[in-house]
């Protein structure tokens, strides 16, 4: 039976299936809705945003739906501003305890006409079960607040530019609300109302805090260097991937690592530099074995339409996004009953929030993350009381 959550928080426990409201007792066979909430924890439910990729709702509504979906979203919106204006924030209730119930019946029929029609006429991607993956563990690191704070930060607030922006961080959103389609190669984008955690200036990341002891970075060292040779079936160094390519690659040439690095990627995404020949990094290679009539296509079941100039990084792009992800359920699934938790993800970096009890777990966290779906990669540990001030850590 298709259904309609009422609210997308884990407390907040309400539905609409079959012309009814429900808050306890649910119909048990309650199989198919749009999107994730938070209280469909643990059911075996499938979803229609992640059939469509993400495109909005609106956008699939069937044509006879589609003045009655404009007239509800505007009232839903009338209803959002006047709470903003007596400033109630929609984290802290559930919706049905703000909004008229016959209002949401009618609203939560209309998705559900249009839920239907994509499951009637959109088949199941072949990576929805990694999407599902994903969803569940972004809305879970949505409902978690940010620890931010201006303790020990009085450089931020000397220069008239950083101060602003630091002023209006703390003022602002304290949760990051991912968007899990954002981009056309899967890597992850935020929503407008959300902490800015992919784009804030890296100086003010010294305002975001531990809620346990410790913040935890991980990363692939050199990730999108290693997905090609991976893909291509080379063996991965054990070295840092930047002074290796200078011993391999550049053929010891005088040139520091910043300078390697700058020019093993100034190659790697302009199909016509000529700056690296070298089979280790056969781009033609990779192209042929993952692009194909116009599309590419990962390991991961993500098909993405592109032009040979483009078809290379979004190939590496995509599976690094993937690859990242991926590690990250699996570090999630470990935590679960523990104090320490992902934080957040910014690229090919997971941070976790550490608690002291969990330090024994280290080589654990880090080797799942390092096996990967392609191979094992060797990763950039680094830990700090802030996110900004992390140093090396060895193990």
């Amino acid at each position: 039976m298709i259904f309609h959550t009422l609210d997308d928080k884990e407390r907040c426990v309400g539905v609409y299936a079959d012309g009814k409201l429900y808050f306890e007792d649910f119909p048990p066979d309650l199989t198919h809705t749009w999107k994730y909430s938070g209280s469909l924890k643990g059911r075996e439910v499938e979803f229609a945003w992640l059939y469509t990729n993400g495109t909005p709702m609106e956008e699939l509504c069937p044509d006879n739906l589609k003045k009655e979906l404009t007239k509800a979203r505007r009232k839903m919106l009338a209803y959002k501003k006047s709470f903003d204006v007596a400033k109630i924030d929609f984290r802290d209730h559930c919706v049905f305890e703000l909004i008229p119930h016959d209002f949401l019946m009618h609203f939560c029929e209309i998705k559900n006409q249009i839920a239907k029609s994509v499951f009637d006429t959109i088949s199941k991607p072949q990576n929805y079960d990694q999407l599902d993956a994903y969803q569940k563990l972004l809305h879970k690191i949505k409902y978690q607040t940010l620890r931010v704070d201006n303790a020990e930060c009085k450089n931020l607030f000397l220069g008239t530019t950083l101060r602003r922006e630091a002023q209006k961080i703390l003022k602002g959103p304290q949760h990051i609300d991912y968007n899990l389609f954002g981009t056309v190669t899967g890597r992850l984008a935020s929503y407008p109302a959300s902490f800015p955690i992919l784009t804030m200036k890296k100086e003010l990341r010294r305002l975001i805090k531990p809620h346990n002891d410790w913040f935890l970075s991980l990363d692939y060292n050199g990730a999108e260097a290693r997905t090609l040779l991976a893909l291509n079936g080379e063996e991965q160094p054990q070295e840092d991937i930047h002074r290796w390519n200078i011993a391999n690659v550049f053929k010891g040439e005088k040139i520091d690592r910043d300078e390697a690095k700058t020019l093993f990627f100034g190659w790697l995404y302009n199909p016509d530099s000529e700056v690296i020949d070298t089979e280790h990094y056969n781009r033609q290679k990779a192209l042929d074995k993952y692009y194909k009539g116009g599309y590419i296509n990962t390991i991961f079941g993500r098909q993405i339409a592109t032009t040979e100039w483009k078809a290379l990084n979004y190939l590496i792009q995509s599976t690094t996004a993937d690859l990242v992800l991926d590690r990250a359920v699996a570090i999630d699934k470990f935590l679960e009953n523990k104090n320490s938790f992902i934080s957040h993800i910014v690229h090919d970096e997971i941070v976790i929030d550490l608690a002291d009890e969990d330090r024994a777990l280290l080589k654990e966290i880090k080797n799942i993350f390092a096996r990967n779906k392609l191979d094992t990669f060797m990763v950039n540990l680094h830990a700090g009381k802030n996110y900004f001030d992390l140093d090396v850590l060895n193990l």
